[in-house]
């Protein structure tokens, strides 16, 4: 064994080895800081989506740690307030995605996404896979960093081997007494020496390569972010514009919601949803116009005994038992002050029951590209929410020859079935068009409310592009059934000015009746929304 003073001066030019033998440093693998339910959201949807699945598969062959990436990216736009880690903290092998990631969440438009995708594990799986062509070329933008990196991470990991080593020759030179033990820490020490080295060497140029790559990443980022938002947007508003809201999303499995989004972003209902939108914007607002309980627009007073219309005036006298008797006699007399109306009549009770013409001519567009049977469906689908508003039984009826009918219930006191809403919406079934078999089938259903219920004065809107006749038959006992239950009809012509003039037969049906010309004006219909 060599001299104590040459043996000591070995165990100092070691001892920096031993300690980092002895050191634990804790890397990691993923860039976003996650709480112990992230990853299991992350997995989650993973497992169910087999496009990430295909993305990730996809990745791989250029990217080692491209499963680890689409985490990262998820996590980013799923976690409420997402915190990126320090590079320092990160492995070497990983620092490509902490770059990747860190640009995303730099982004402008990073923090308009996350308003939709925040604790929705769809809506950021949806992120992720829209930014998929970003990622391959972030990735492809990142080779030369990569392999820096991956460089940088064997060198460190060959420090932290030629490290041990030292601390186990050291060990044999202290419990050993054969000669040539001095030596072997003596070259344990260099080796390791070497290996820090060529470690920092690899680090500097992997931090080199990563700047180098920076600019590239910060831009792709930036359109990889705006993608991602404009695609989670699109897919909020289809959704909204359908009426499908956040608490029936949620009840959703992975596969259901995809299929949903598919369905309605590839058919021909995705057209619709804009026109859509606007009906359903458009009644809102009338909806807000409604004065209840009034039977139509306030132009002054009047005199009469309806209590519910009596002016606040009035209600005064109440107030003084010396006056309450005039009160009373001026009732009995109906001299009471009340507020006058015009024009629309009271609001209904019974049932919404829209009847939608599906004849070959509701295929005709007009401008914008809109078909009448898109206009027809969208005002359908507002008079829906208009039922659901008032707690109202609504029934679509859509109907073409004398013998084709298609009939589709929403009870109030039930939520709106997605399937129900699109088996109403793409329903269509050709031929010709007869205005009986609708009306007869939509007389029956309140009828049957009224049976069951008790509940009158519903209402029918009946909406068509043609004209045709009924029968003295049928009409008369059309008008028996009107009395007895007290309903009111509303007719939408679209394109078919004729079949508005006095005398028509669509005339003679309805209380209310209005054409349509232009299928891009939802406000031909307004009035419908105060009234009904």
């Amino acid at each position: 064994m060599g001299t104590p003073s040459g043996f000591d001066g070995l165990a100092r030019r070691a001892a920096p080895w031993l300690a980092r033998a002895s050191e634990v440093v804790e890397r990691h693998a993923a860039a976003v800081v996650a709480d112990p339910f992230d990853p299991v959201a992350w997995r989650d949807t993973y497992a169910q989506s087999a496009a990430l699945r295909e993305l990730a598969e996809e990745l791989a062959v250029r990217h080692d740690h491209a499963t680890d990436l689409l985490g990262d990216v998820f996590l980013a736009a799923y976690k409420v307030v997402p915190q990126v880690r320090e590079p320092v903290e990160m492995r070497f092998s990983h620092l490509v995605n902490h770059q990747v990631v860190s640009a995303l969440m730099e982004s402008p438009r990073f923090a308009e996404l996350r308003r939709e995708t925040a604790g929705d594990p769809y809506a950021a799986a949806l992120a992720v896979l829209a930014q998929a062509s970003e990622l391959r070329l972030l990735l492809e933008r990142s080779k030369e960093a990569q392999a820096r990196a991956e460089q940088a991470q064997g060198a460190e990991h060959d420090a932290a081997r030629t490290a041990d080593t030292v601390s186990r020759a050291l060990q044999r030179a202290v419990t050993d007494t054969a000669d040539g033990e001095d030596g072997d820490v003596q070259r344990a020490v260099e080796a390791a020496e070497a290996a820090e080295a060529a470690a920092r060497q690899a680090a500097h140029a992997a931090a080199q390569a990563l700047a180098g790559a920076a600019p590239g990443v910060r831009g792709a980022a930036r359109n990889a972010a705006a993608k991602a938002a404009r695609a989670v947007r699109q897919e909020a508003e289809l959704m909204r514009a359908w009426g499908v809201g956040p608490g029936e999303l949620e009840r959703m499995s992975y596969d259901e919601r995809a299929r949903l989004a598919e369905r309605l972003r590839t058919s021909r209902l995705a057209q619709w949803a804009e026109l859509i939108g606007r009906f359903r914007q458009m009644a809102s607002g009338e909806r807000a116009r409604k004065v209840e309980h009034a039977t139509g627009e306030l132009v002054g007073v009047t005199l009469g005994d309806d209590l519910s219309r009596v002016v606040p005036s009035e209600l005064v006298a109440l107030g003084l038992p010396e006056l309450r008797a005039v009160f009373a006699a001026r009732y009995a007399a109906g001299e009471l002050m009340l507020y006058d109306s015009r024009g629309e009549q009271t609001t209904g009770r019974g049932a919404i029951v829209a009847c939608v013409d599906t004849s070959h001519s509701m295929y005709v567009e007009g401008p914008g590209g809109v078909s009448r049977e898109a206009w027809a469906k969208a005002c359908a689908l507002a008079l829906l929410d208009q039922a659901r508003r008032a707690k109202r039984d609504f029934v679509g009826i859509l109907f073409s020859s004398a013998d084709r009918h298609h009939v589709v219930r929403f009870p109030a006191d039930r939520p709106a079935a997605v399937a129900d809403v699109l088996d109403f919406a793409e329903t269509f079934l050709g031929g010709g068009t007869s205005y009986q078999t609708p009306l007869s089938v939509a007389g029956d259903l309140l009828a049957e409310e009224f049976a069951d219920t008790g509940r009158a004065r519903g209402d029918i809107v009946l909406i068509t592009d043609d004209e045709c006749d009924v029968t003295e038959e049928w009409m008369r006992g059309w008008k028996d059934v009107r009395r007895r239950l007290g309903f009111r009809v509303f007719g939408v012509a679209i394109g078919a000015p004729r079949a508005t003039e006095s005398g028509s037969a669509l005339d003679a049906l309805c209380d209310n009746l209005r054409a349509v010309d232009d299928l891009t004006d939802v406000h031909a219909a307004a009035d419908l929304f105060r009234v009904i």
